[in-house]
C-alpha cells in the first residue's frame, strides 16, 4: 500500500506540504511569543511552575472544546496511539518545567537561543533510530550551530550556567517528542494527536503548579495580581494555536523539517523581547539571524529521510496497524 501510494502523481503531496510548511510557519511564530511572554509573567511575581501549569491546563480545555464543536469522533484514538500521545504528552511536560524554570534564570533571547538547539536533537533521536539525515539536513543544522554560536557570543551578560542546562534538557525533551508524535500522525488527525498530547502535558505539569500556587500571594494588589494574569491567559491561547499548527506542520512535512524550520520563532522572540523586554541585538548577533534565515531557504532543498537498515524503529508499537516484515515505515519526511 505505501509503494502503491507513493507511485502515484504528486500535486496533491507538494499541497499538503505546502500547507505543511505554512502551518509549521504560523506555529513557529506563535511559539516565539513564549519566552517573552513566560519571562513577563514570572516577572510579574508567579511562580514558573504555577505560569506552566496554567497555560497548559487552559490550552486543554480550548482545544477540547474546539474537538467537541467541529467534530466529536476526532477524540477517538487507537490504545497504541493514545500511549504514544502520553509518552510524547510527558516529555513535552518534563521539557515545559525545565523551560519556565530557565527562563526564572537567564533572559528571554538567550533561553530561546538555547532552546533552539532542538533540531539537533530531532536529528540525533532519528540518528539513533536508524534513519540517514539528508546533506541538506545537516547543511541546515550547521547553520543553526554556527548562527545560535553568533548569537550567544554577542550577549554581554554572563551566561547563567544552570538556566542554560535547564532549557537544552528542555530542548532534548522537545527534540524527543516530534518524531514520536509523528508516528501516530500518521494514523491520526492533528486535532486528535494535539488534544491528548496537551492532556497528558497537563496530566505531568498541573501537580507542580498546584505545589507553588502560593506564590501568587506575592503580588500585593488584587488589581495587580489580575495585570499578572493576562501574559498566562495569552500563554495558554498561543500554546493552544501553536500545538495544534505544529502538528498539522508535523504531520506534512515531518518532524524534523518542522524542528528545522521552526527557528523562525527566534526572529518573533527577538523581535518582541526588544519592544516588551528592552533586549537589543548587536552586530554579531545579527550575523546570526542571517545563517538561522538561510537555513530555513534551504528547506525547498529538503528530501524525505531515509532508513539507514532494515532494523525495527524503535516507535513501531506506536503503528494502528503493525506491519509486515516485507512493510516500509510510514516516512519521516
Amino acid at each position: 500500500m505505501l509503494e502503491k501510494t507513493a507511485a502515484r502523481p504528486n500535486l496533491h503531496t507538494s499541497a499538503l506540504n505546502l500547507s505543511g510548511v505554512f502551518s509549521a510557519v504560523i506555529s513557529a511564530a506563535l511559539l516565539g511569543f513564549t519566552p517573552v511572554l513566560g519571562k513577563i509573567a514570572i516577572q510579574y511575581g508567579i511562580a514558573p511552575f504555577f505560569v506552566v501549569a496554567l497555560r497548559t491546563l487552559l490550552a486543554t480545555i480550548l482545544m477540547a472544546i474546539t474537538v467537541f464543536l467541529n467534530n466529536r469522533s476526532s477524540f477517538y484514538i487507537y490504545p497504541a496511539g493514545l500511549l504514544g500521545c502520553a509518552l510524547a504528552g510527558t516529555l513535552n511536560g518534563i521539557g515545559s518545567l525545565f523551560y519556565y524554570q530557565a527562563l526564572s534564570l537567564i533572559n528571554a533571547n538567550l533561553g530561546q537561543l538555547i532552546f533552539l538547539t532542538y533540531p539537533v536533537f530531532v536529528t540525533i533521536w532519528l540518528t539513533l533510530d536508524h534513519y540517514q539525515p539528508s546533506p541538506v539536513s545537516l547543511i541546515r543544522l550547521g547553520l543553526i550551530v554556527v548562527g545560535i554560536g553568533f548569537l550567544i557570543y554577542g550577549i554581554y551578560t554572563p551566561p547563567h550556567l544552570k538556566g542554560i542546562l535547564f532549557m537544552l534538557i528542555a530542548a532534548a525533551c522537545y527534540g524527543l517528542h516530534l518524531p514520536i508524535n509523528q508516528r501516530v500522525l500518521f494514523e491520526m488527525p492533528a486535532p486528535t494527536v494535539t488534544f491528548y498530547t496537551l492532556l497528558f502535558m497537563s496530566a505531568v505539569v498541573l501537580p507542580f503548579g498546584l505545589l507553588s500556587n502560593h506564590a501568587l500571594f506575592t503580588v500585593a494588589q488584587t488589581q495587580q495580581l489580575m495585570l499578572s494574569l493576562i501574559p498566562v491567559l495569552a500563554l495558554a491561547i498561543v500554546t493552544f494555536l501553536s500545538r495544534l499548527t505544529l502538528f498539522f506542520g508535523v504531520k506534512r512535512i515531518g518532524g524534523l523539517q518542522t524542528a528545522l524550520l521552526g527557528v523562525t520563532e527566534l526572529l518573533v522572540t527577538l523581535t518582541f523581547a526588544r519592544l516588551w523586554l528592552h533586549e537589543t541585538l548587536n552586530p554579531s548577533q545579527w550575523v546570526g539571524v542571517i545563517l538561522i534565515c538561510l537555513s530555513i531557504l534551504l528547506i525547498s532543498l529538503e528530501k524525505p529521510l531515509q532508513r539507514r537498515t532494515s532494523k525495527v524503529s524503535w516507535f513501531h508499537w506506536l503503528q494502528h496497524h503493525a506491519p509486515s516484515k516485507h512493510q516500509n515505515p510510514p516516512p519521516l519526511d
